[in-house]
């Protein structure tokens, strides 16, 4: 078939892969320059199973009640005049009660373990170069107590086949020797050593070189304007150069996948939220970092792309929008500086922020509907990189009629 994939961040290139790998003509279709340019550009790189923990826990409604007061939470709410926020707010906290919580995050943790497999299976298929890091992602607390919860939570997750070690500061040390200075910070961590780390962006840009070489169509800069319908079903896409037709359409469209879907009767609750990222270029400095790690006290994660280091940090209710100014990005440098006092050149990190795309219980949206050849995969949140590559696959082998490899019950639109 001749299949068009709306979006060309790293869950729409990875489609579009496992798409020609099945013997379709593929044609992506983004509106920025370059492909990974929105979201899939500036997050933190991690590919981690083990941070499957879903948002909407029966904790979430009293720390965004508190952003409304505290200014300085990782997570912010804000009031606002677009009444699809409290839409999804809504629905966002009939998912925040304990059962609700276990089963999405098991279901979340099924999904993400599955495409680090799929994603695995692609690099030893293919050649792409994208500062990969395969020793894990340190997750530390800076208190016993924290520390004690962190472990009792990760329980779930282990008991789903995730491995983890519970590290004390002086194995965190000696796993990664750059945080000997913050030692006295850190009580212990929970090592993931099966997560791992690479430049999205960069993977991103390598696969889509690929799947061009071997036929097909990449537009960028090519704004989609909607989607006409005839006979029930999607006829083609109106761009700002002029109708795409092909036989089935993918929607991957993070955050905006719901304002194009509105216009067709479609109603998607996904929200975006605003996260911010600071790339730091390590030029020469003796003590960068590692190995991955996510600072649980302060929500900061950090990661090590080649001569760069990737922080990310704060969630933030704001719309479309992803302006920012230098005081956004104050708190995770001071705490990066402080981990890592040696560790990069700060005073020229790049500032940068964009939008996940939420759904309310943290799960994407795979499959038909409304439309017998329109293909849902959006919504994957904070961790779209981790659920790109077996999101990728599930829609091949729907769209083929296939069987997908993991149990689809509550992950199907």
């Amino acid at each position: 078939m001749k299949v068009i994939v709306l979006g060309g961040g790293v869950v729409g290139v990875t489609t579009a892969y496992q798409l020609q790998r099945d013997g379709h003509d593929v044609t992506v279709v983004d509106r920025q320059s370059v492909v990974a340019g929105e979201t899939s550009w500036g997050n933190a790189g991690m590919v981690a199973p083990g941070h499957s923990f879903v948002w909407s826990s029966p904790k979430a409604p009293m720390i965004l009640l508190k952003s409304l007061v505290q200014k300085d939470q990782a997570l912010r709410f804000k009031f606002s005049a677009d009444p699809k926020l409290y839409t999804w707010s809504w629905l966002f906290l009939m998912e925040c009660n304990a059962q609700k919580a276990r089963r999405n995050t098991l279901l979340k943790h099924r999904l993400a373990a599955y495409s680090q497999s799929v994603l695995q299976d692609v690099i030893k298929t293919e050649s792409v170069s994208y500062d990969r890091n395969d020793r894990g992602i340190i997750y530390f607390h800076r208190s016993q107590e924290a520390l004690d919860r962190g472990v009792a939570q990760m329980k779930l997750l282990e008991s789903d086949g995730q491995i983890i070690k519970v590290l004390s500061r002086n194995e965190v040390v000696a796993l990664d020797p750059s945080l000997t200075s913050a030692k006295d910070e850190i009580v212990g961590a929970i090592h993931c050593p099966t997560d791992e780390t690479g430049d999205p962006a960069k993977f991103t840009r390598a696969l889509a070189d690929i799947i061009v070489s071997r036929g097909a169509t990449v537009l960028t800069e090519t704004n989609i304007q909607g989607l006409d319908v005839a006979g029930g079903q999607i006829a083609g896409v109106r761009t700002n150069k002029g109708v795409l037709k092909g036989d089935a359409y993918v929607l991957a469209l993070g955050s905006y996948s719901p304002i194009l879907a509105r216009q067709i009767g479609i109603a998607l609750p996904i929200y975006p939220v605003k996260g911010y990222s600071l790339t730091v270029p390590i030029e020469g400095h003796a003590h960068a970092p590692n190995v991955a790690v996510v600072d649980e006290h302060n929500l900061v994660a950090i990661s090590r792309f080649g001569d760069r280091i990737r922080v990310t940090a704060t969630a933030e209710f704001a719309g479309y929008d992803t302006t920012h100014k230098p005081s956004d990005f104050t708190f995770m440098k001071r705490v990066t500086q402080e981990l890592y006092p040696d560790g990069g050149n700060y005073g020229r990190a790049e500032m940068w922020a964009g939008l996940r795309p939420m759904t309310p219980n943290n799960l994407p949206f795979f499959g038909q509907k409304k439309y017998p050849n329109l293909f849902l995969n959006t919504g994957h949140g904070h961790i779209g990189w981790t659920m790109s590559h077996g999101s990728a696959r599930i829609t091949a082998d729907l769209i083929a009629r296939r069987t997908p490899e993991i149990p689809m019950e509550g992950l199907l639109a």
